[in-house]
């Protein structure tokens, strides 16, 4: 048995330009998923025109609020090859994929990762910063004193540590978010800003705090990786 962890794109529209043969003849030949979004996932394979029927293909539904419980009852219960598929971008990688991959290894199953986007590494590729030490963090904290007091924590390690601090917001908060790195961070602070990765209004560029106060991007609704060195 093998679960196999299948990419998605990143933005609208961009099968052709970021997946692999690879993906999609993998994807044509499974007919059992675990997704986190259903209807995410039923529209990305019918993107792809593998001439498969949605209706008569199996959907596990996988994301922050499945009982784990319920996903190893339904792994346990394969009896062919499964396909794991994100959101957007790699399973497994910030995201509940990662808890059907632990189970398939404590079932003895061969796990195989499948090469795609990964907003988190292209950004780290793109921004210049340091690749051999970094560290992801996530979501910061929605309150703001603690969401300041968090992007000072993580401006003091880049500096001491010489380590890259990699992070995101909800894409509706993302003004906020780096309205409070321009005004609480060091002016000499790099941040690199990495936007709608692989779309064709893709944004990704790395200056100084002081100077992204003199050109503000618009982040609203726009998918963003931030990192700080």
């Amino acid at each position: 048995m093998t679960i196999f962890l299948i990419p998605t794109v990143l933005a609208p529209d961009t099968q052709t330009d970021v997946l692999s043969p690879q993906v999609i003849e993998v994807i044509k030949n499974l007919n059992v998923f675990f997704v986190e979004d259903l209807r995410t996932a039923r529209r990305f394979i019918s993107s792809l025109k593998l001439n498969k029927v949605i209706d008569e293909l199996t959907f596990f539904e996988l994301n922050k609020d499945t009982p784990p419980e319920q996903t190893m009852a339904q792994l346990k219960k394969l009896r062919t090859d499964a396909g794991i598929i994100s959101e957007a971008g790699c399973p497994g990688i910030a995201d509940p994929g990662a808890v059907a991959v632990n189970f398939a290894h404590q079932l003895g199953y061969k796990v195989s990762p499948l090469v795609g986007p990964s907003s988190i590494l292209l950004a780290l590729m793109a921004s210049g910063f340091n690749g051999q030490s970094f560290i992801f963090h996530g979501y910061l904290p929605i309150d703001k004193t603690a969401r300041v007091k968090s992007l000072k924590s993580l401006e003091q390690t880049a500096k001491t540590k010489s380590q890259t601090q990699i992070f995101m917001e909800t894409p509706y908060r993302n003004n906020q978010l780096f309205e409070d790195m321009l005004q609480n961070l060091n002016p000499d602070t790099r941040l690199c800003v990495a936007a709608n990765i692989t779309a064709s209004d893709e944004l990704i560029r790395t200056l100084t705090v002081k100077d992204w106060k003199k050109q503000k991007p618009d982040l609203h609704k726009k998918p963003t990786i931030f990192l700080l060195l």
